[in-house]
């Protein structure tokens, strides 16, 4: 799952204390300097993003690629509620070699900041199944493909795996990052390796660990407030995913050249309003739901990620049935993984799914 708001509000009071008028001005030349980057001259590409009808209301949708003869990714953004599109400078590379729809999705980045909080219709997991499915038939007539690559991160693993469970027909593979093992609220890793930490800095975090102890491990008991300030907790206590916090989530928010001021504070506005839908998903046991998949199935995960560790990850991995599987560790690497090191994630990309979903390696 992204930052949630208090993690977000704690960091910016750190990352943002400069001079505002510099700032601006210095944020201004980014922006532009990115937006000249990012765009997509090829001939063979495609840069196109609006507004699509989906589930009774409009939502946004962003289609990139230096070559449209490349396979086309559906990403599942995490948060929730968190568009992807913010990292867009970040990932640029891999527009070379895919086709990337970035969807936000009800209750998200533009979708939500277009409607508002009254605009959004049911926000549930199962609404979001069904428009992702509804997204998946306008691109596949759009882009005239057979199936799409399931790439999901953070809290969008839980509505990707069960998309990449239930339709082999309309997926090529999935790709699973920062991957979320909800198991039914049995998995506590997180929260145990929390208590360590906590424990370990002694009387300079007796507060936090006070609180996290109150909180107990039991999910279901958790209210929204409760699990916004445990992801506060988790990404604050760890050196490297406060690191991450500012020098990826943060600057990728400030920089972004599609979002103005005004439209960062809707982006967080969004990740507020849908932060219930953690509450809903406590319950799901993907294990219950099925281990057997019928395509590629791909786990590549932070191997220092606190959030969403490896352990479970990998002990989920094993269960897994699948024509081919993989997992692998991004080094030096804490919860948002592929953002953090978009170089070595382009790397598997390459070197172990393209090749699995087009039957044929790849040069790079």
């Amino acid at each position: 799952m992204l930052a949630t708001i208090a993690t977000i509000a704690t960091v910016s009071a750190a990352t943002l204390a400069t001079p505002v008028a510099g700032l601006l001005g210095y944020r201004q030349l980014k922006r532009a300097a990115f937006a000249e980057r990012l765009r997509i001259t090829a001939p063979t590409g495609i840069e196109e993003s609006g507004f699509v009808r989906i589930g009774g209301i409009d939502q946004w949708v962003s289609i990139r690629g230096e070559d449209r003869r490349n396979p086309v990714i559906l990403e599942i953004l995490g948060g929730p509620g968190a568009s992807n599109l913010v990292f867009l400078p970040r990932t640029h590379v891999w527009e070379e070699h895919f086709t990337i729809v970035r969807w936000d999705m009800r209750g998200a980045g533009f979708t939500f900041a277009a409607g508002g909080p009254d605009g959004q219709g049911e926000l549930s997991y199962p609404q979001l199944y069904r428009d992702a499915l509804e997204v998946t038939e306008h691109l596949r007539a759009r882009l005239g493909v057979d199936r799409l690559l399931l790439v999901a991160n953070s809290f969008g693993t839980v509505l990707g795996l069960r998309l990449a469970r239930n339709h082999p027909e309309l997926y090529s593979g999935y790709v699973g990052t920062d991957q979320n093992i909800i198991d039914g609220g049995r998995e506590r890793t997180a929260y145990d390796a929390l208590l360590d930490r906590l424990r370990a800095a002694g009387r300079k975090k007796e507060k936090e660990l006070a609180t996290a102890l109150a909180m107990g491990a039991d999910r279901s008991t958790w209210t929204t407030k409760d699990v916004a300030e445990y992801n506060k907790l988790v990404l604050t206590s760890d050196p490297l995913s406060y690191d991450t916090m500012k020098t990826v989530v943060m600057r990728s928010l400030w920089f972004s050249p599609l979002h103005t001021l005004r439209g960062l504070r809707s982006y967080l506005k969004a990740m507020e309003f849908s932060e219930r839908l953690q509450s809903e998903a406590v319950a799901f046991d993907e294990r219950a739901e099925g281990t057997e998949f019928r395509i590629p199935f791909f786990v590549f995960q932070g191997d220092s990620d606190v959030l969403t560790p490896p352990a479970p990850a990998k002990r989920f991995f094993d269960e897994v049935t699948a024509p081919v599987k993989e997992f692998a560790l991004i080094r030096n690497a804490s919860h948002f993984a592929s953002f953090r090191h978009p170089d070595q994630f382009l790397d598997l990309m390459l070197t172990k799914v393209r090749p699995a979903i087009t039957a044929q390696p790849v040069a790079h």
